[in-house]
């Protein structure tokens, strides 16, 4: 039987204030455990929240950006369970009357399609402590530092029917949010996570099929691999005659498994109700057209201007614009080479290169952005050659230099121009190569365009790589055919 695979991702993004979404305390991330927790998120008595306005603008940013509806009023429900780490007993979240509505994202595939994926509404809420297990032989500890931390939790439709879509999906979030400066979006530190819905159905069935909800996924790598695992799972226990039952599962990425966690619950099971601590949130007109008119270029529109203004093609734009730093890297590399399409290539040949071998980031680049764009510029205006400017790069990344024109200088890397002391080293060159010229001489005429590597080669070696290769190349032509 064909299986088609349907997925929803529900991302948790841990939104970028520097207080808790309903009290003072801090959310800087590293602290010892348990400092970072006031009366407010210990639930004591007597104590009342007070809404961070910072949490409902960066809110209110990402529904724009995903052109959701934004309704007029909001309201926080309590979804009411005992955990350890949740000490009030019930998690302050958004049920019913969510602060963005429906809205879309566009995703790029591999093969350079693109795809609309529904997102069904974006909630605020608070996140619940940390259960630590590792350090307390045989017992629990728990760290009420995240106790309080806003997030903004944006579920789709179930709109994806593949794990390539799902990371697709997610990358397009993360872009989202970084772009808007509303998160960080690193997800190592739990700023982004994602709960993901699997299930399968026949192919051609209407009616979607018992779904899985995989909890607390930390990474694009671990969606992929905990969807391929659980749509495997699901149809060969389904092709066998069982019954897939509606659970929350944890991915295990040491044994690339799933793992049943509980059965799961439905919504009546936290006996959601509103909060009597919280008036509604109410949002005029004024305030949310100030936050459309100050929202930055996000990632398609940038996309589309590196496309139509900049003469990029589509992969180079998509590649350029999927990160708001590696665009704002680009754009600067850009400006000060004055060259969009040299720009590219060295962005994301030798200087993504070197950052994927050191595993960096390109916001911890050795080589800035002007250092790169001084380099590109020497090389447009043939102040030195491509394998000079390689070894330019090299220098600047080990830090042997502080610009491009400075390590050129002191270590005669200049490329030469000279005609007369190009042809001076073609001449040399000739005169000690008499049997090649005989070979060439003799050759067919149609043979004689690779013979002339040898010669380019002897040139280039005497001038220590600093020839122009593209002059060396046609002076020699002319001399050889000369005495043909």
């Amino acid at each position: 039987m064909q299986w088609e695979t349907v997925i929803g991702l529900e991302v948790h993004v841990q939104l970028a204030t520097r207080s808790k979404i309903f009290s003072g305390a801090s959310t800087a991330f590293g602290a010892e455990p348990n400092t970072q927790a006031c009366a407010v998120d210990l639930g004591l008595p007597g104590v009342l929240p007070v809404l961070n306005e910072a949490a409902v603008a960066m809110a209110v940013k990402f529904g724009l950006a995903i052109h959701a509806e934004i309704p007029e009023v909001s309201v926080f429900d309590r979804k009411n369970y005992f955990y350890p780490d949740l000490p009030k007993g019930y998690q302050t979240s958004q049920m019913y009357q969510p602060i963005v509505g429906a809205g879309e994202v566009e995703i790029t595939l591999e093969d350079g399609s693109t795809k609309t994926i529904r997102v069904h509404h974006a909630h605020l809420e608070e996140d619940a402590g940390k259960s630590l297990h590792e350090d307390f032989h045989g017992m629990t500890g728990v760290d009420l530092n995240r106790a309080g931390t806003p997030l903004l939790e944006i579920v789709s439709e179930p709109d994806m029917r593949s794990a390539k879509e799902a990371a697709a999906y997610l990358k397009a979030i993360h872009s989202i949010v970084t772009y808007l400066g509303i998160s960080d979006g690193n997800m190592a530190e739990g700023s982004m996570r994602c709960d993901v819905n699997v299930s399968v159905r026949p192919m051609g069935q209407e009616t979607l099929g018992t779904r899985a909800e995989i909890k607390n996924v930390n990474s694009f790598r671990f969606v992929e691999r905990a969807i391929a695992y659980e749509v495997e799972r699901q149809i060969e226990l389904l092709e066998e005659g069982g019954k897939v039952v509606q659970e929350t599962r944890l991915f295990d990425p040491e044994r690339d498994e799933t793992r049943s966690m509980r059965t799961k619950e439905e919504a009546n099971d936290y006996r959601y109700f509103p909060c009597p601590d919280l008036l509604p949130v109410v949002l005029d007109k004024a305030y949310i057209d100030h936050l459309r008119d100050n929202l930055p270029e996000l990632p398609a529109d940038k996309r589309t201007r590196f496309e139509n203004e900049l003469g990029l093609s589509a992969y180079d734009a998509s590649v350029l614009s999927a990160t708001r730093e590696m665009a704002d890297y680009f754009e600067e590399v850009k400006d000060v080479c004055g060259d969009a399409k040299q720009a590219a290539n060295w962005v994301q040949g030798e200087l993504s290169g070197a950052l994927n071998r050191e595993n960096l980031s390109i916001d911890n680049s050795p080589v800035s952005a002007r250092q790169l764009g001084e380099l590109v510029a020497r090389v447009i205006d043939d102040t030195i050659n491509g394998k000079a400017a390689k070894q330019v790069f090299q220098a600047l990344w080990n830090g042997q230099g502080a610009s491009a024109d400075a390590i050129i200088e002191a270590q005669g890397l200049k490329q030469v121009t000279d005609t007369g002391a190009i042809e001076a080293m073609i001449d040399q060159v000739i005169s000690d190569s008499p049997a090649q010229v005989a070979q060439y001489r003799d050759a067919e005429p149609d043979k004689r365009g690779k013979m002339i590597g040898y010669f380019v080669g002897q040139v280039m070696k005497a001038s220590r790589g600093t020839a122009n290769p593209q002059q060396v190349n046609q002076l020699l032509k002319e001399k050889l055919d000369a005495l043909c």
